[in-house]
């Protein structure tokens, strides 16, 4: 064989062989756990569970199947950043897997995919466009049951979020939560949960779908001390020993997931960004980033 032609044949085999390996590790589902030093002296801990961007379909039982088994880490608290279902059919299986951690305290907003049904798109334009919600995309969007879907998860106990600020007992704790709607879609309005964090709470949280930039600044200023966002996907394809190639928004690539430190206005806030369990089921796979729950307990600084 040529040179050339064998040089070729063996990049082709090693993408053939990186796809499949994609393939797999979407359902090679992950609990992560990290420690954030965020509450006051004297504080207990809280154990927060951050789940996100499921993109459930009804087949994947597998996913379903981890989702019910999370009341196991017996969180104090749930922070759900959106994304939830792929199609509409996928609601009731979603809150079945979610009924193990009914009465928890939990908080969520929404992402693009909880209110419009996904689409096939060119992967590799995530590589060619900016970050803006539309991406030249003038498709006719499916809308998703989000009213209904936000109704089932307010049935859990869960707290709706968007755009709407709320304060919670957690572990016998006050916390004082603010989240906005989804920035990838623009349909974010932080000023109408603006204004200065609540003092007599042990912690300021603020929770969005999409960590763009504009959002991050706005929340850290306001005296957030810590941050949950999604959207993000972890990167989902990433090179081992480098990382992300892509973030989805104005994000740098290497605050694409985990814990992070945001810093606006003279303040500095501790982000997390969760790689989320799924993918779009038109580009249904991962590589070097797992899907993922992560369990952060929140600590005595």
């Amino acid at each position: 064989m040529h040179p050339v032609a064998k040089a070729a044949a063996g990049i082709a085999a090693a993408g053939a062989a990186c796809f499949g390996w994609g393939l797999i590790e979407r359902g090679l589902y992950t609990v992560r756990r990290t420690e954030l030093s965020v509450l006051p002296a004297g504080s207990p801990d809280i154990r927060v569970l951050h789940v996100s961007d499921f993109h459930l379909l009804t087949r994947q039982r597998g996913k379903q199947a981890f989702l019910a088994s999370l009341a196991g880490l017996k969180p104090d608290l749930v922070v759900n950043t959106g994304d939830n279902i792929a199609q509409a059919a996928a609601v009731e299986p979603l809150m079945a897997a979610l009924e193990c951690l009914r009465g928890v305290p939990g908080v969520f907003v929404f992402g693009s995919n909880d209110y419009y049904a996904p689409h096939f798109r060119n992967p590799l334009r995530y590589l060619t466009v900016g970050p803006s919600s539309s991406d030249g995309d003038d498709e006719p969007r499916r809308e998703l049951p989000h009213r209904e879907l936000a109704a089932k998860l307010e049935g859990l106990g869960w707290t709706n979020l968007t755009q709407d600020r709320a304060v919670l007992e957690v572990a016998g704790q006050r916390i004082a939560f603010r989240g906005t709607d989804d920035a990838h879609l623009e349909r974010d309005d932080y000023a109408a949960v603006a204004g200065p964090a609540d003092e007599a709470a042990v912690l300021n949280v603020g929770v969005t779908h999409a960590p763009y930039l504009r959002l991050l600044d706005a929340m850290t200023a306001d005296g957030m001390d810590l941050i949950f966002a999604g959207h993000t996907h972890g990167g989902q394809v990433c090179l081992p020993g480098y990382g992300a190639l892509i973030t989805n928004c104005d994000l740098d690539a290497d605050r694409v997931k985990g814990p992070s430190t945001h810093t606006a206005g003279g303040r500095t806030a501790q982000l997390h960004v969760s790689a989320g369990l799924g993918t779009s089921p038109y580009a249904p796979y991962r590589f070097a980033c797992r899907p993922e729950v992560t369990l952060l307990t929140l600590t005595a600084g």
